[in-house]
Formats: C-alpha cells, structure tokens, sequence
C-alpha cells in the first residue's frame, strides 16, 4: 500500500503541478464562481510559484544541502569490500524496445559501475535495480544482465537485484542478496541528492557504507548567485529536491533511515546527524 499510495501523493504535490492546479483552480473559481478572491489568489500563488520555482534560485537553494551533505570520494580511497550501485539511469522500457542500453540524464550511474569495477577488480559488484512499477514492466538490473557487455562489466561479476522500487527495497533485498558481513565496508553509488536517504536505508539494512555521490545538478553554493535560462530547468531541479526532503522526513517516519537526515560517519565510526 506504501508504494502506489507514495506515488498518487507525490503526483499531487511535486510544485510544479501544484502551481498548476493552482492556476487552473483560481482561473475555475474566476469564471463559474462568486469566489473572486479566493480564485484570484490561488492564480497568483500558482503563477508566482511556477516563475520563482523555475527562473529564480530556489531549487538550487532546495537541492544543495542535499547535494552537499556527503564529500566526493577521494580518487586514493580504499578498495572496498563490495560496490553498490543503485538504479535510476537506465530507461528499462525504452532499452528492451530498441534492444540497446538507454539511458537518461542521472547515467551517471551504470558509467561509475563500469569505473569502480575497472578500479576495483577484488570488489563485488551489485547493481540494484527493479521496475519501479506497481506490477509488470521491466527491470533495470535485467537490462543491465543482457547489456553487461556494452559499458564493459564482466556479466560473471554483476550480483543483480531486479525485485525493488524504491530505496528502502534497494538496501533490504540488497542486503538479503549479499548478507553483509561487520566490518565490511561497501561503496554506495547513487546521485548526489539522493545519498543521504540511500545511505540511511543501507545503514538500517546492516550495511557499512562509504559514499560514493554522482550525478551532481549543481556547481555548489555559488549557484545561489545564479538565475535559470528555462524555467522548465528550475521546476525540474525544484520538483527533484522536494520529492527527495519528502522522501527523507516519510522514511524516517516509517523506520527505514536513523537519522532525519543521514551524513558521513564520523571519525569514531558513528554517523553524523
């Protein structure tokens, strides 16, 4: 129920079709109703959102602390014990179509698994990707089995989980897969602005994790200073961030993550909060 519930609740309030519907609602209230008022203000809260959400700064002032929370991987870091790389770059219906690997603007993901597997040649390699529908369609991790060739990962070396849809089914059947051990430590491969709900729900699934962020959707805090050229740029960047600060207080709610807001351990092996 948590699953189709999360995405009904979500279509509705992403900003940019809530400032839609609140154009559309106050236009609806202007022309049928005597509700002037409350329809003239529901059409200026839409339309101002729509333009600060998609020209002004603020998805950029939404997204970095997200972005920011956890440092880029240091190019000498340890080997670790395994590499985890979460699904989300791969159009898995778009792939088994045109019979090719398709992928779209978080590929970042599927081009680090090849890197890390090329740096890492010891390491155990797992790519966590199921359908992310309700029922039926194709998973990312069986595209990837069938396309293993193409990025230049041995198919031998792919551990595939293709069952999840979300984060929290990413870290519990990841971790029923490989059954980490203490003391292991594992690179976790997902976009920047997703890493501290991934690395919460791997923590709580048992494993140890060291963050290794991609997918960047800004330059850092000097993007405070800059204003979008589209405004369907900044309404998408904006929709992105607030899913993902949903995502964080809904999963601290339901016990998949520690913290509110998961970061880097600190030096005596505890997370910071």
């Amino acid at each position: 129920m948590f699953f189709p519930l999360s995405k009904v609740v979500y279509f509705v309030i992403t900003p940019s079709n809530f400032f839609i519907f609140a154009v559309l609602a106050g236009l609806l209230l202007l022309a049928v109703t005597r509700l002037r008022r409350t329809g003239f203000g529901l059409t200026i809260i839409g339309g101002l959102g729509l333009a600060l959400g998609g020209l002004s700064p603020l998805s950029e002032a939404v997204l970095l602390p997200l972005e920011q929370r956890f440092p880029a991987y240091p190019p000498d870091g340890p080997a670790p014990a395994g590499i985890i790389v979460l699904g989300g770059g791969i159009e898995a219906g778009l792939s088994e179509a045109r019979d090719q690997i398709v992928v779209n603007d978080a590929a970042e993901r599927p081009i680090y698994l090849a890197d890390l597997a090329r740096r890492f040649p010891t390491a155990r390699l797992v790519f966590s990707g199921g359908s992310g529908f309700i029922r039926g369609g194709i998973a990312e991790a069986d595209i990837l089995s069938r396309q293993a060739d193409v990025i230049g990962v041995p198919r031998t070396r792919l551990i595939l989980e293709n069952r999840s849809r979300n984060t929290q089914e990413n870290a519990a059947f990841s971790a029923s897969l490989v059954q980490p051990k203490p003391g292991e430590r594992w690179l976790l491969v997902t976009s920047a602005w997703h890493m501290p709900r991934a690395v919460g729900c791997f923590r709580q699934a048992g494993f140890t994790v060291d963050a290794f962020p991609v997918d960047y959707r800004t330059r850092g805090w000097s993007d405070l200073t800059r204003f979008n050229g589209f405004a369907s740029d900044g309404l998408f960047q904006l929709d992105l961030a607030v899913k993902e600060w949903i995502g964080l207080v809904v999963y601290r709610w339901s016990g998949y993550t520690p913290d509110w807001l998961p970061g880097p351990e600190d030096p005596a092996g505890s997370a910071s909060r």
